[in-house]
């Protein structure tokens, strides 16, 4: 049987799934901590030799977000119009969007720019055939700044020669792509999250020095987050319905949800910045472990009780990140502290991104994933009572889904979807809907 490694390079652990490409069946998994310390391969090397009695793969493919994953600077024009959709576009492009900045540059902009340590800039800026000063500005402020990391010109396109030219004379690297923002109420992110992509595999994986030689640089695809919204995107489609994707970490608590927009959601084209209907948001205050005293506070702002005691269990979780739950109290706190986060990240996720904008549609979602090592080490009966807290949110502003099926992704299966979509699309398909316990 033709069989496949999906791996994914993780800040924490280095996960693997052996998938036979012919029929999508999950020959088996295994996992081990993240080697950051040494040579991120040493990892790979001992899944690869767990996994060596089920069979030799045909095929390695891998996805990370080890050693920080992707940071990304976001450089626009006004922050409620083509520096938002600049946001929205890194997010789904599996970046973590550390800066973003709008208007005219000046010393102050570029300084900040710098303290962020972006990896790659997404530069943009007006609609097609819109004003282009600032654009062109930002630019030449760009190519003269002592800012190593390539840039991503996805702006006004009638200005994309002079805004080449403009980083072609200071030997900067660039990459000009489509405009994120063609028009007031449409958002393209196709073309650019791409661009960011490539950025990322060809300048930021081998700069990051977490191999010393080529081959880790070969493996990897895309940065995991990316790999993670593909996989959602085809569960979406073997599943035949909206799908909406908690995933709870250390550090941060990540939403994704595939949306078919129907009815009048469909009109949602009159908002400045239009919907994406894939779409990802990151909520960097919410950790299970280093963000811990976020979810607490979060939870206050937003008025959910919380149990006796997670207020001090969370400020000794981000004193020592490493600790895990030694008996039934600490494992309630854990779910506790895991379903605040993930009922006030999704609460972010749905409303409305701005004043005057709409909320995103997720009554029609049909499936809600939880993914996490916190979901994915609990009883079963846990695990579901954290994502139907999720489910049934009716005080979060936002539609609840009207009947959505609660699952987790225990084998942590859709960044490994997401990375064989492409060259084994049915393969794909056929994993992605074990997630929900069937096939397509």
């Amino acid at each position: 049987m033709p069989l496949a490694l999906a791996v994914d390079f993780g800040s924490t652990f280095t996960k693997a799934a052996l998938v036979d490409t012919g029929d999508g069946r999950l020959v088996a998994t295994a996992s081990t901590p993240t080697t950051i310390g040494t040579d991120v391969l040493d990892g790979y090397r001992a899944v690869l030799g767990e996994l060596a009695r089920h069979g030799t793969p045909d095929e390695v493919v891998a996805c990370s977000s080890a050693g920080g994953g992707l940071r990304l600077a976001v450089v626009g024009y006004e922050r409620d119009v083509t520096a938002e959709a600049g946001h929205r576009v890194g997010l789904s492009a599996g970046a973590r969007v550390e800066h973003v900045a709008a208007g005219r540059l000046d010393g102050a902009g570029v300084a900040a720019l710098r303290a962020s340590r972006p990896d790659i800039v997404l530069l943009v800026g007006g609609t097609d055939g819109g004003n282009a000063d600032v654009l062109l500005h930002n630019a030449t402020r760009l190519a003269r700044a002592r800012v190593t990391a390539p840039v991503v010109v996805a702006g006004n396109a009638d200005a994309a020669d002079e805004v080449a030219a403009v980083l072609a004379s200071t030997g900067r690297t660039f990459t000009v792509t489509d405009n994120v923002l063609p028009w007031i109420g449409v958002i393209a992110p196709d073309a650019a999250r791409a661009a960011i992509r490539a950025a990322f595999l060809h300048h930021v994986i081998g700069g990051k020095g977490l191999s010393r030689g080529p081959e880790f640089g070969r493996l990897v695809r895309a940065a995991t987050p990316d790999a993670v919204l593909n996989g959602v995107e085809v569960l979406a489609d073997a599943v035949g319905g909206d799908v909406l994707v908690v995933d709870i970490g250390g550090a941060t608590t990540d939403v994704y949800s595939v949306i078919t927009p129907q009815g009048e959601d469909a009109g949602l084209a009159k908002d400045v910045v239009a919907p994406l209907w894939h779409a990802r948001t990151v909520e960097a205050d919410l950790g299970m472990r280093w963000n811990a005293e976020g979810v607490v506070a979060a939870a206050a702002r937003e008025h959910l009780p919380l149990p006796e005691g997670l207020e001090a269990y969370a400020a000794q979780l981000a004193a020592a990140p490493g600790h895990l739950p030694v008996d039934d109290r600490e494992r309630g706190l854990d779910l506790a502290l895991a379903r605040t986060a993930a009922v006030v990240a999704v609460r972010r996720h749905a409303r409305p991104p701005a004043p005057g904008s709409s909320p995103r549609p997720l009554a029609d979602v049909a499936v809600v994933v939880g993914s996490g090592g916190v979901l994915r080490h609990a009883p079963e009966v846990d695990r579901d009572a954290v994502l139907a807290a999720v489910a049934t949110d009716h005080a979060g502003g936002w539609k609840v889904p009207r009947g959505a099926r609660v699952v987790t992704d225990t084998a942590y299966l859709l960044a490994a979807v997401g990375l064989l979509r492409e060259e084994h699309p049915e393969a794909a398909r056929a994993l992605a809907s074990t997630v929900v316990g069937g096939r397509a």
